[in-house]
């Protein structure tokens, strides 16, 4: 197999592959037995046509497209690997070439497109040092948590007085475009302040007492006229206000398994510090990957960059098309952010040499299933179905070649050296409870998968 590589773009290439006769044999052999298993030929039985047959009977342009079409892509994957190309999307292929008889000595030959990692060179992480911050517990943070604790001990208390910033009004609405009614809610209870509806309604209700209504200008954000400007008619039916218990022992032993207020704060400044250091850990991974990013010119794949761009923005907007440049220009950076870091990341994963088993991509699927509360056997064979485990290994590698990456690297606070074996593990450690874990998770999706010779992909073994 002959391979040229022409470099289009800094994250762009071109393969142009040249099949000898003898690599794409095996491909044509397999086509004429799986025609073989299709067709009744007199004199044969059905799975049992010569090849010759087979050619004369249903055509050699027949068996060799057959043929092409499994020999293309598994090709096309071999090229990548001898060449050490990354490749960062599916590629385009354009056949040129065909074999046009048994005889006709015509190689085959196709083009692949691919948008593909571009070469940067990582720093090396032996002695590398990375400085963070050293985790903070303050009294406010202690007290915020306190009150987040008593707000939802607190009881609703109807005032005879103007609604004001806190309070809850039940609320009648009722929207018209060009005096035509298009949308109305009765006995809606909303917080003033909190500016979770309709733009403009914190300010109509605040200062109205219970039975006064007013009219105000809002642009609608759900329904068959979103975006639109309406004519919003509010009336208030009632308005309640917060009353929040008392901080002291008693609220201590109500509202937590402790008998003293103190005791309460100790466990809530406890729980805070936990939190802290769990900061710290993402603040020391986020430190870690620009590090390895420090000084590094990465471009990112300008197709694949636009599509995830395209979904970031129909995560932020209904329709995508009507963004504003500030939602475009937000989607963009994080896209690109999370390119670049993945990019690091898989080279990260080569560089250490990180193997990804069978059992390590089943454990970590499981996982997710888990998760969102699915059955794991059958996420995992969707996923296989989808064509989405390679996306599955690539995300396993990248999180074990952070793990590996993490723990060679010293993270200091102040000058002191930062434990973070609490949330990276030890090495040893966590291949021993994986292996235990994803074996249990892999023999349960092999069973699964055993079901239907069918369904189960050649390569699931």
């Amino acid at each position: 197999m002959k391979i040229s590589v022409r470099n289009l773009e800094p994250t762009k290439v071109k393969l142009t592959i040249t099949v000898d006769p003898e690599e794409l044999d095996p491909f044509l052999d397999k086509a004429r037995k799986e025609i073989a298993k299709q067709v009744n030929v007199p004199g044969f039985r059905k799975g049992h046509v010569p090849g010759k047959i087979i050619d004369q009977r249903i055509g050699f342009a027949a068996v060799a497209g057959e043929a092409v079409n499994d020999a293309v892509p598994e090709l096309y994957s071999k090229a990548l690997e001898e060449k050490q190309i990354h490749p960062m999307d599916q590629p385009e292929f354009d056949v040129q070439e065909v074999p046009q008889s048994a005889k006709d000595e015509t190689k085959l030959k196709f083009t692949a497109t691919v948008e593909r990692r571009p070469d940067f060179e990582l720093p090396e992480i032996d002695g590398m040092e990375i400085a963070i911050a050293k985790p903070e517990v303050k009294d406010e943070d202690v007290e915020k948590r306190l009150e987040a604790l008593r707000q939802r001990f607190g009881t609703l208390v109807g005032v005879d007085r103007p609604a004001t910033k806190g309070d809850f009004a039940n609320i009648d609405l009722s929207a018209e475009i060009n005096g035509e009614v298009v949308d109305s809610q009765e006995g809606v209870s909303y917080e003033l302040g909190s500016n979770t509806m309709l733009d403009g309604l914190d300010e109509a209700l605040d200062g109205l007492s219970a039975g006064e209504e007013t009219t105000f200008e809002g642009t609608l954000e759900a329904g068959e006229h979103e975006g639109e400007k309406a004519q919003v008619k509010v009336k208030v039916n009632s308005v309640k206000a917060e009353e929040l218990p008392e901080l002291n022992d008693e609220f201590a032993s109500e509202a937590s398994e402790f008998d003293t207020l103190d005791e309460l704060k100790a466990d809530i400044r406890k729980a805070a510090g936990q939190d802290a250091e769990g900061r710290q850990a993402t603040e020391a991974r986020d430190a870690f990957i620009a590090k390895l990013q420090e000084g590094l010119e990465i471009p990112v794949p300008k197709g694949v960059k636009a599509k995830m761009v395209e979904e970031q923005l129909k995560g932020m907007t209904p329709d995508p098309e009507k963004a504003t440049d500030e939602q475009k220009a937000e989607a963009e950076k994080n896209v690109e952010k999370d390119l670049r870091d993945q990019m690091v990341l898989d080279a990260l994963a080569q560089k250490l040499d990180v193997k990804v088993s069978q059992a390590d991509v089943f454990n970590f699927l499981a996982s997710i299933a888990q998760q969102y509360g699915m059955d794991p056997n059958a996420f995992i064979q969707a996923i296989i179905k989808n064509g989405q485990l390679g996306s599955a290994v690539q995300e396993v590698g990248r999180s074990k070649g952070l793990l590996a990456g993490m723990r060679a690297v010293k993270f200091t606070a102040d000058g002191e050296v930062v434990d973070l074996s609490a949330f990276l593990g030890e090495a040893a450690e966590d291949e021993e409870s994986e292996s235990v874990e994803a074996a249990s998770a892999a023999a349960a999706v092999a069973d699964e998968l055993s079901k239907s010779d069918e369904d189960k992909p050649a390569d699931a073994e």
